[in-house]
């Protein structure tokens, strides 16, 4: 019996540029993917919005794309 989800056909993808992934980058394909990631973060080109207002005294960060 077959299921059309078998996850011994399923080949991962790099989260970056959707290569095979290699196991000693997982779930990067290379170090250079996995460094593109890790500058997104460090960037803040990952961010989680929220209507939550900044603490007193926090800086309120620009939002470039919408903000010309």
């Amino acid at each position: 019996m077959t299921t059309a989800m078998n996850d011994n056909n399923v080949k991962a993808k790099c989260a970056i540029c959707e290569k095979p992934v290699a196991a000693a980058y997982r779930p990067f394909c290379s170090k250079r993917c996995a460094d593109v990631d890790l500058n997104r973060w460090l960037t803040t080109g990952y961010r989680v919005h929220t209507d939550e207002e900044p603490d007193p005294g926090e800086p309120i960060p620009i939002d470039l794309e919408n903000n010309p």
